[in-house]
């Protein structure tokens, strides 16, 4: 091996050059040797390339140009891709590869180290957060969101579940003069398993054992059998997070449609289960926010506002971490394909950009904002001054935010209200 196959070897360790097609390896390779690009360019331009055949736009060889000199190409391309990422993503013509249309993972049972309550694993004092308490019923999820932060945490094809878990919940310890809003949908879909290793037998002992826990159920799924077979304590809650059906069908891989969701929804609420809808992440792409708008409204006719407890809004943001996982999948993606502005340490969309779609989703609901069964509304991990800007008010302090949040659950759930 030569010196620059050497070098050249060396510059794509850690990257995802292998990912790419041959073609694409060879004019990069060839490319490299041609303008002696750095171990940094060659890296950068392997992202480049990787990203641009996730969003279905081409590759690399398409937007090279053929200049001279090597800072000039360089500056040509990451152009180019500016450009792709500013740009308002669209997909009629896009076709998300190699996504299977059946679910293929493994279940392991075995007993989880520790236990406890958990803050919500994005929760930050830079942004407005709820601190929301957590319990991990069941790690990893068996559906296929394409932006999904859980894949970075645990292995995406197998579902675990702890066996101590009804013993240890049964032994959790709470005080009795304060109520606690409980999450069981951070690190899995809540309902997606049904009562599999008895997780809704031991969450609904809980929730009737415990009348001062709000314990909420999140879900993806139209799974809900085992809510419609037995009693519901009125102190769980159950929401669903909903989203267009383009990004359903584009990036929210194996999950029930929107329709299933929204039909599970309202036979719940029948059945005097009190429900939310959190719209997480809403999508910026053409039409988008006509789409969205036509969920709203669709929202507003099946529902009265007494049945319905929470409804949040909150939009794409990410950590490098998952950037990097998602550009190891072998799927086709736009999720990825946005400005990237820093937010509090993560990236998202720019603050106009925000604006349009929380602005758009607040005013949509007016009829639930007002009179004695108004719903509560919040934004998710985002910065104080935007819920201004969006809403109209703000919140101090989360805690503020939480004992305004546990208020208004509380009373909708016709709960006593302990600080």
């Amino acid at each position: 091996m030569n010196n620059y196959e050497e070098k050249f070897t060396k510059a794509i360790e850690n990257t995802f050059f292998k990912k790419l097609s041959l073609d694409e390896q060879d004019f990069i390779k060839e490319k490299a040797k041609e303008f002696k690009f750095s171990h940094q360019d060659i890296k950068q331009i392997i992202d480049i390339s990787r990203d641009l055949t996730l969003w279905d736009e081409g590759n690399i060889i398409d937007i090279f140009p053929s200049y001279e000199h090597k800072k000039a190409i360089l500056q040509k391309i990451k152009k180019e891709y500016e450009l792709l990422k500013n740009k308002a993503n669209s997909y009629n013509e896009f076709t998300p590869h190699n996504i299977s249309s059946e679910q293929k993972f493994t279940f392991k049972v075995q007993e989880k180290k520790g236990f406890g309550l958990g803050l919500c694993p994005v929760a930050s004092e830079k942004t407005r957060c709820c601190n929301l308490l957590t319990l991990d019923a069941v790690e990893s999820c068996g559906f296929d969101c394409s932006y999904c932060s859980i894949q970075s945490f645990y292995n995406q094809n197998t579902i675990t579940f702890d066996s101590k878990f009804a013993e240890k919940l049964k032994n959790l310890q709470l005080e009795k003069n304060k109520t606690y809003h409980i999450g069981t949908g951070q690190s899995s879909d809540s309902l997606m398993f049904g009562n599999r290793e008895g997780v809704l037998d031991a969450l609904f002992d809980f929730a009737k054992n415990n009348p001062n826990v709000i314990l909420e159920f999140k879900t993806k799924s139209d799974n809900i059998k085992y809510f419609l077979e037995n009693d519901v304590p009125k102190n769980i809650i159950v929401t669903w997070s909903l989203n267009t059906q383009t990004i359903i069908d584009n990036e929210e891989h194996l999950t029930a449609s929107l329709d299933k969701r929204i039909l599970s929804a309202r036979r719940l609420a029948d059945k005097g289960v009190k429900v939310g809808f959190h719209f997480h992440p809403i999508v910026e792409y053409e039409g988008y926010l006509d789409e969205y708008q036509r969920v709203y409204e669709k929202l507003l006719v099946q529902f009265r506002p007494d049945e319905v407890v929470l409804v949040s809004f909150g939009t794409l943001t990410f950590i490098k971490p998952v950037i990097k996982q998602l550009r190891g999948r072998d799927f086709k993606t736009k999720i990825t394909q946005i400005p990237h502005i820093d937010a509090s340490g993560k990236t998202s969309y720019p603050e106009s950009t925000k604006i349009d779609m929380f602005k758009s989703a607040y005013e949509a609901f007016k009829p639930w904002q007002s009179g004695e069964d108004k719903v509560f509304f919040y934004m998710c991990m985002e910065p104080h001054e935007l819920w201004q800007k969006c809403f109209g008010y703000n919140y101090s302090t989360n805690n503020d935010f939480e004992r305004a949040m546990l208020s208004a659950y509380a009373k909708k759930l016709d709960m006593e209200f302990l600080l």
